[in-house]
């Protein structure tokens, strides 16, 4: 199958022409899956620790409106997260939407950070902490969401589960580009899983960018099949899902707990 990841401008779907010029971008790769980065649909709301719920909603509006049009990508499976409201809880909820059953809720993020540019805690709360797969056309999919992939528990836990793919949708900056990799081949390794990760690109907060660098990497010893570039932001890559299948036969992936 081939699978795509990407790096995009924050605020790209701000206009139709930005939508636009994506979608025949992402027509054109003819795609079997497409790996978008956090909460993709709308500017970046954690860049303030002042959390506004008028921006929040506004920000949730934004993703149903997009996640209506999805199909305009001509990729069977797009993935991604989005803000939801659940009661008084806002949250960050992964999805997978298909174009036999439309959207799927994924997990929900658990581990948040607050610190300069990412004040996440501050806008919104963690989700119930199950790290439940998705299973989509045939596909067994895991998400780690952005600070997620450094609790590697939980890819271990996926790789007992026979996974296919581990996704990995960041907004993660520019200064830690390599630390991100690192963690994103060590996650493979341990989850026997092909690894797939999209990110923004281009300014976040004053003095602070993000980092792109979206990647997918292969399940048996981590190696970085390819990576985006402000240059090459959409990378598509045939892959072979049965080859995370035969990971899990294998060193570390056997090792009983």
């Amino acid at each position: 199958m081939k699978v795509t990841v990407c790096e995009i401008p924050n605020g790209w779907s701000d206009a139709e022409d930005g939508w636009l010029d994506f979608s025949e971008k992402i027509r054109n790769e003819k795609s079997d899956l497409i790996l978008l980065p956090e909460m993709p649909f709308a500017r970046w709301l954690a860049g303030t620790n002042h959390s506004d719920p008028v921006q929040w909603q506004s920000a949730v509006a934004a993703h149903a409106r997009w996640i209506s049009r999805l199909s305009e990508f001509g990729t069977p499976i797009v993935i991604g997260t989005r803000p939801v409201l659940q009661g008084s809880l806002r949250q960050n909820q992964g999805f997978v939407w298909d174009s036999e059953s439309g959207l799927c809720a994924a997990h929900t993020k658990y581990y948040l950070p607050d610190e300069e540019g990412f004040w996440e805690a501050s806008w919104y709360q963690r989700g119930d902490g199950l790290f439940d797969i998705v299973e989509v056309q045939g596909l067994r999919i895991g998400f780690l969401i952005c600070t997620e992939l450094w609790f590697n528990a939980h890819a271990r836990a996926y790789a007992s589960e026979g996974i296919h793919l581990l996704v990995c949708p960041r907004a993660t900056p520019h200064t830690s580009v390599d630390k991100w990799i690192v963690a994103g081949r060590t996650a493979a390794v341990v989850a026997g899983a092909f690894c797939l990760s999209s990110n923004f690109n281009g300014p976040n907060v004053n003095g602070m960018a993000f980092g792109g660098t979206g990647w997918i990497i292969e399940p048996e010893s981590g190696c970085i099949l390819g990576l985006t570039t402000p240059e090459h932001d959409v990378l598509t890559l045939d892959i072979n899902p049965a080859e995370a299948d035969q990971a899990k036969t294998t060193y570390p992936r056997y090792v009983e707990d």
